[in-house]
């Protein structure tokens, strides 16, 4: 038992360091982790890590969708809905037919039903994959935010037709009429689940007094709850805390009402989330040969599964540069009868956008997540096989994909010129400018007898109206205090209507000054 605490924490240390070396190299981490859980799960003598099928999504998925959901701006996602939205959902349904006929054709013995398994299971591309390469190179704000709306979406779409192909292969049969109306309830069942327990966690925090901690736990434990609760009444938990997590997200000052509950909370998210991507990434190179293994008793040789793997990452790469492009020319014609999002899409984009198809966490939490036995005693037919190819997959897309789309997106020199936002510099100017007006405005209205009695609200005054930045904020009395911490508050209110009002500003810059705000106010209680 010891021996096996010290190999996981080891594992934990191996994370951390893979992804400083990714970081030194400017290599999105999880190729780095993959091949060294690769690398280590040849290493004779160590144990194994098994966990149990069922326990793979409930683990691993609740916080990572959250997670995204609350760090996505809705305000984006909306505006950009329509693409969003097919690339989510229609792409999705595109890519798993054309897996399930390509499986069905050239794999001996793949069923109709085990090949829409398969392209359930490798039909999301992996937003944390993608992000982690797009840190290094800037892409235009729509882009950026089309990859994150639809990696939200296309997780609940594709584990959807997952669903309902395990079932097909343990039944053997597929009802239409029947799947219809549970296609139905867990979508909106899930989305309705989402929202109500997200409004129920909301009303707690606002009636029961609560500490930082506690905001930290219940946050933590909200995805969870709603995860769990959709799934119990069958209806679709990633679109629980899909939706729960963007409706809390826009409302996170009413939950974390506090500067530091804010601050504190950020970076538990960050930990936690951090640590769940780098075991899962992992995890992928040390399944490796407990896979290979599977597959010489199902008799199939380490060539063919090769070829198996590729074959699906070409049908993937495929599919998605063809919907890209296809997108473009639906808009090119839309935007004749209808107010499309982007009335000039261009053809970088759709390159891009074609390129940023690598899996990860998505793909391999729903291929372990498959049965060994099925409930009628039999073995789940090829499950290795299944397991190998989404493994060759992943590390087929993180590879070639993710280490050349750095190098793609500098050639093509993408610009969010002429896309609808405030420049970083316009941007900078236009808050500072308007939140200096904020502060004067609420002093002037509340306080502006004290200025001529008080030194110390002389001073106050005078950091909004010279912008000073240093030492004198540091001097002011307890009262003056409460009054500057009342003022940044304002500040607070008047960004995020803002954000609400003005389309011009991207919602980042938004986020950033209420950062500051709060380590401001941090900083002075300090």
């Amino acid at each position: 038992m010891v021996e096996d605490f010290i190999y996981y924490l080891g594992l934990v240390l191996v994370i951390i360091g893979s992804i400083m070396l990714a970081n030194r190299l400017k290599v999105a981490y999880p190729i780095i982790l993959v091949i060294a859980g690769l690398l280590i799960s040849f290493i004779p003598g160590l144990p194994s890590i098994k966990i149990d099928p069922e326990l793979i999504f409930i683990i691993f998925l609740p916080p990572l969708l959250y997670e995204a959901a609350f760090a996505v701006s809705w305000k984006e996602i909306w505006k950009l809905r329509r693409i969003i939205t097919s690339f989510a959902f229609i792409v999705v349904f595109l890519t798993a037919i054309s897996v399930a006929f390509v499986a069905n054709s050239y794999i001996p013995g793949f069923s109709l039903a085990l090949g829409f398994v398969l392209g359930g299971i490798v039909s999301p591309p992996d937003a944390v994959s993608a992000g982690a390469i797009l840190k290094f190179v800037k892409v235009p704000k729509n882009l950026s935010t089309v990859l994150e709306g639809e990696s939200l979406f296309n997780d609940a779409s594709s584990l959807i037709i997952f669903r309902f192909a395990m079932l097909a292969v343990a039944t053997g049969q597929f009802i239409w009429q029947d799947a219809v109306v549970s296609f139905g309830w867990m979508v909106f069942g899930g989305l309705g689940i989402g929202i109500v327990l997200a409004f129920i966690f909301l009303k707690i925090e606002k009636i029961f007094p609560t500490d930082v901690n506690m905001d930290a736990i219940l946050s933590l434990v909200a995805p969870y709850v709603m995860y769990i609760a959709a799934e119990e009444v069958h209806a679709s938990g990633v679109l629980a805390v899909v939706s729960g997590g963007l409706f809390l997200s826009v409302r996170r000052h009413e939950i974390f009402r506090t500067s530091e509950s804010r601050l504190k909370g950020s970076n538990v998210w960050e930990s936690f989330v951090f640590l769940i991507n780098g075991i899962v990434f992992l995890l992928i190179g040390l399944d490796l040969p407990e896979i290979m293994v599977g597959l010489d008793k199902e008799g199939i040789s380490l060539s063919d599964a090769v070829m198996y793997g590729l074959l699906i990452t070409a049908v993937l790469i495929v599919v998605r540069f063809l919907s890209s492009f296809g997108a473009v020319f639906v808009t090119l014609i839309m935007r004749n009868f209808i107010n499309v999002a982007d009335r000039d899409p261009g053809m970088k984009a759709p390159i891009l956008m074609s390129w940023t198809g690598m899996r990860g966490v998505v793909s391999l939490a729903a291929a372990l997540s498959i049965p060994v036995v099925m409930d009628n005693g039999q073995p789940f037919p090829h499950r290795d096989l299944i397991l190998f190819i989404t493994f060759v997959v992943i590390l087929a897309t993180l590879i070639i994909q993710g280490l050349t789309l750095p190098v793609l997106i500098k050639k093509l020199n993408l610009s969010d010129a002429g896309r609808g936002y405030l420049s970083e510099e316009e941007s900078e100017h236009f808050l500072r400018k308007e939140m200096r007006r904020v502060a004067l405005k609420y002093l002037n209205e509340n306080y502006k007898e004290r200025r001529s009695e008080n030194e110390y609200f002389n001073k106050l005054m005078d950091r909004w109206e010279q912008e000073d930045k240093e030492n004198s904020v540091h001097k002011l009395s307890d009262e003056a205090k409460e009054i500057y911490f009342e003022t940044l508050e304002q500040q607070r209110i008047w960004l995020r209507e803002e954000n609400r009002r003005n389309p011009n500003i991207d919602e980042e810059y938004i986020r950033h000054y209420l950062t500051r705000l709060d380590l401001e106010e941090e900083r002075l209680r300090m």
